[in-house]
């Protein structure tokens, strides 16, 4: 068939749509495209009468795609039966199609927006933001002689790559023999790639086709890791309080205050319209990050704290009277102990306390005893902010549900380093600060699920959050809205957005195996080192090695290592009860994310080292 090249059409408000790339279908061709395409699905016989040729594909060298750039690799296809002459019907040998760039530029567009100078160009401006982010693949090699990282993590596939390979060779009729796949376990045997698109997506790649994790070049992503203090290169160890931000993010915070900046939901104007749209897009990023079943269960805070206290002052209020009992672990940081006490003085309810053993691990049998008819809320870290330890919460959530009781999960210190599905978790909120998580400042979520929330009062009162207002009355809107008083922290939510985009891009899979490995790396190199007492050894740890030293104050640990550029977090963590279990009062806690290296822990331990040979300034 023929493939005409598309051109400028005027659409509604005097924007052009998107004119394409030179040779690529417009809309009623990629129609008849899709046509000859489901006649040929897999296992759908061929029409005799359409021949459908399976060309070799090339990156198109002569074209404007590659103009400057490395050639994209070429996508082989199997031998083809004899083709079409060129320009007749069923020719699909327009090179454009071996470039999955291509593709996509050539879908037809819906209500196209004009691309700000500067902004790469998509008919939706949030999807832009992936083009800030820097694909670790390309980056350049680590510079000469930099030291090889200790630790290699195995990535996962990029999502979506074998899916969006398998569809351009469809597309043109490549056929090339897979093994048989089971049924798609929601959907039986399926033919359509589309419902089986899961099963194209495996959860590990073959390592021979994907690099190692480069632990270097996801350091060259966050500029502030260049940074020199007190005249030494930085070592950022106190992920636990607050994590640096990747270029992505940064650039996405640039792009909305330049390009997007206004109000949401209020205003028929085109600023409007986008910061409505990255706003609620970032809402959608959270729900599928934490596998929530709908955006509409997601609502933006400032931070855990915030968010805790909304669940508090709303669902706490509505269900926790006299007599009834909250349910808290003694490893709580004190955001998630202060809003219960006040609830209980207020209601007249008992805080009760889940004990831990001497690694710093929750005591399950003794939780068990605690659960009774009285028990209306349990709430839980999922990781110790203090001493990493992660904690069994679809056990104690289980456990909670059988006596009746209602569970917030705590997952400022989980998001960052594990895979968090609420839906399987069954969790009945679930917080979390985007700080913590590579995102900006401000910006928290509150996941509930949907029947606890609709039964909610809101906990603050203004706009944005009211259906229709009269001096009698107020008629309210309904879940998140209801509880998004004022103006939300619009342009953080976007960063929060691309911050979930950044993570996923590498994996938490990934990042999870690379921080254990690390982990573990620190903890046998800084265990031995005489005066050392780590505090907290729980078998299941996250990024956290919390210790003191003998004969030194840990303010004092903490400003001998700040001179070599370390800096490291020193006192109690707002979370004083966990340590005095310890019998302490403070600790230095350096606290590990996946842009840390072997490297800066050698580094911390020299440190160390010399104050435990006296060599630094002890305690007077």
């Amino acid at each position: 068939m023929n493939i005409p090249t598309p051109t400028a059409k005027p659409q509604a408000g005097g924007w052009p749509a998107p004119t394409g790339l030179p040779g690529l279908p417009d809309e009623a061709t990629l129609a008849r495209l899709a046509g000859e395409f489901f006649r040929a699905l897999p296992g759908s016989p061929v029409p005799a009468s359409t021949p459908v040729p399976a060309p070799s594909f090339t990156s198109p060298a002569a074209s404007s795609l590659s103009s400057g750039e490395p050639a994209v690799p070429a996508l082989q296809a199997s031998p083809a039966p004899p083709a079409s002459p060129p320009g007749t019907e069923g020719d699909w040998r327009a090179p454009e199609f071996g470039v999955p760039e291509a593709y996509a530029a050539a879908l037809p567009t819906v209500a196209p927006i004009s691309s700000p100078a500067g902004v790469p160009g998509s008919p939706y401006y949030f999807l832009s933001e992936a083009t800030a982010q820097t694909n670790a693949q390309q980056l350049p090699a680590s510079p000469p002689g930099a030291t090889e990282n200790h630790i290699v993590a195995h990535p996962f596939e990029l999502p979506g790559d074998v899916a969006l390979r398998r569809v351009l060779g469809e597309l043109a009729g490549e056929r090339t023999e897979q093994p048989a796949r089971a049924p798609h376990p929601s959907t039986g045997d399926s033919r359509f790639y589309f419902i089986d698109l899961p099963s194209a997506i495996p959860n590990q790649a073959d390592a021979s086709r994907f690099p190692a994790f480069d632990v270097h070049a996801v350091r060259r992503d966050f500029p502030i890791l260049g940074e020199r203090v007190n005249g030494k290169p930085l070592v950022w160890f106190d992920n636990a309080a607050t994590t640096q931000k990747p270029q992505a993010v940064i650039e996405r915070l640039v792009q909305f205050y330049q390009h997007e900046n206004s109000n949401i939901h209020r205003a028929a104007h085109e600023l409007a319209a986008r910061s409505t749209d990255a706003y609620e897009a970032a809402r959608g990023k959270v729900a599928r990050f934490l596998g929530a079943s709908s955006a509409e269960e997601i609502i933006f805070v400032r931070g855990a704290t915030e968010a805790i206290n909304l669940v508090a002052k709303t669902w706490g209020r509505q269900n926790i009277g006299e007599g009834d009992e909250i349910v808290v672990s003694l490893l709580e940081h004190h955001a998630n102990i202060v809003p219960w006490q006040q609830l209980a003085k207020e209601s007249g309810a008992h805080i009760r306390v889940i004990p831990v053993d001497d690694k710093g691990q929750i005591l399950l049998e003794e939780y068990q005893h605690l659960l009774n008819d009285r028990t209306r809320l349990v709430a839980i870290s999922q990781v110790s902010n203090a001493l990493g330890t992660v904690t069994p919460v679809k056990e104690i959530i289980d456990l909670a549900h059988r006596a009746g009781a209602r569970v917030l999960v705590d997952g400022a210190q989980s998001v960052s380093h594990m895979r968090v599905n609420v839906q399987a978790l069954d969790a009945d909120f679930f917080v979390f600060s985007g700080h913590k998580v590579f995102a900006p400042t401000g910006i928290g979520v509150v996941y509930g699920k949907r029947d606890l929330l609709e039964t909610m009062p809101p906990w603050q009162g203004g706009g944005n959050m009211i259906a229709d207002v009269t001096f009698e009355r107020t008629l309210y809107q309904g879940v998140p809205a209801r509880f998004e008083a004022g103006t939300g922290n619009i342009a953080d939510a976007a960063g929060l957005g691309a911050a979930i985009d950044y993570v996923q891009r590498i994996g938490i899979e990934n990042i999870a195996r690379y921080e254990h490995d690390l982990l573990t790396y620190a903890t046998q190199r800084v265990s031995p080192i005489p005066g050392i007492r780590l505090i907290g050894t729980a078998d299941d740890k996250a990024s956290v090695l919390s210790f003191i030293l003998a004969g030194y104050r840990t303010e004092e640990v903490g400003s001998a290592l700040n001179e070599e550029g370390i800096a490291v977090r020193a006192g109690h963590h707002c979370a004083q009860p966990i340590l005095r279990r310890f019998g302490v009062e403070a600790t230095v806690r350096p606290s590990l994310a996946f842009y840390n290296t072997c490297e800066e822990v050698d580094l911390l331990v020299s440190v160390l080292q010399r104050l435990a040979r006296g060599k630094g300034r002890p305690v007077s």
